[in-house]
């Protein structure tokens, strides 16, 4: 990979990457679109991350498509896949990690202990095994760009990071490769989390509003889906942390379990 990227560099390409954990839907297809206007060879990562899942989380089960996606890669016009074995990436006495320590701290951090240390450290390997100069996220995971680019900005990664817009069922829903657990019951419940961001985009339409308020508002959405909250925050949207007063240019962002599924989602208010 390393190789094949340092040639392409050579060659005066500007190279982009979009770090995947593959069964790849239309968002993760949006997300090559944008890197092929931002470089001139796409490379794709293959790669499910162990060190980001928890000991009660998923990994073992989330869902895997190997033919599937590096299909939609070629369909999709990616220049690369890098689709290496755990083995390869972590070395069995793996020993060197990567933090962040503020914007990590809450939300998803607080509920998911060390999923940031694994997302900053693949990352960064990813940073240096396809050598990107523009990298591409998407704003449904809005914590975790928000982590990728303090870590960009604090270490000095020479990498432009584009986070692209939420791609959405016709009904609403964000796309996501758990959306595949969902019975048919729970996916219809599973419109509760964008239903809850639009009842708090609502509550500020017409000016600010009191961020406990819209709170509240969203918690009764979630709890009239019969799903359980995780949480509802309302967020200054660089600093991540909660605000008293919503206003435009927040962030709400929004967990919860459906059955045995964690979904988040968020919208820029």
């Amino acid at each position: 990979m390393q190789a094949w990227a340092s040639a392409r560099r050579l060659e005066g390409a500007r190279i982009g990457l979009v770090p995947t954990m593959g069964y790849l839907h239309d968002g993760h297809l949006s997300l090559i679109e944008q890197a092929r206007r931002h470089a001139d060879a796409v490379v794709v990562s293959l790669f499910v991350n162990p060190v980001q899942f928890g000991p009660n989380e998923d990994f073992e089960k989330y869902p895997r498509d190997e033919a599937r996606d590096l299909a939609r890669c070629e369909q999709a016009g990616a220049s690369a896949v890098f689709l290496p074995p755990v083995a390869t990436m972590y070395a069995p006495d793996a020993s060197v990690f990567i933090t962040e320590e503020r914007l990590s701290a809450g939300l998803c951090g607080a509920r998911r202990p060390g999923h940031f240390r694994g997302v900053c450290t693949v990352v960064a390997k990813l940073f240096n095994l396809t050598l990107p100069h523009v990298a591409v996220f998407g704003q449904k995971d809005y914590q975790q760009a928000a982590v990728i680019r303090r870590m960009v900005r604090d270490l000095n990664f020479p990498v432009e990071i584009v986070v692209a817009p939420i791609v959405r069922e016709p009904d609403g829903l964000a796309m996501s490769s758990r959306n595949v657990y969902l019975s048919e019951v729970e996916r219809r419940r599973a419109l509760g989390l964008s239903r809850a961001l639009q009842a708090a985009a609502a509550c500020v339409a017409e000016g600010g509003a009191a961020a406990a308020a819209v709170r509240a508002r969203m918690a009764e959405v979630i709890d009239a889906h019969a799903l359980q909250l995780d949480y509802a925050e309302i967020v200054d949207a660089e600093s991540l942390e909660p605000v008293a007063e919503a206003r435009r240019g927040n962030v709400a962002l929004i967990a919860a379990q459906c059955g045995r599924t964690r979904l988040i989602d968020n919208r820029i208010l």
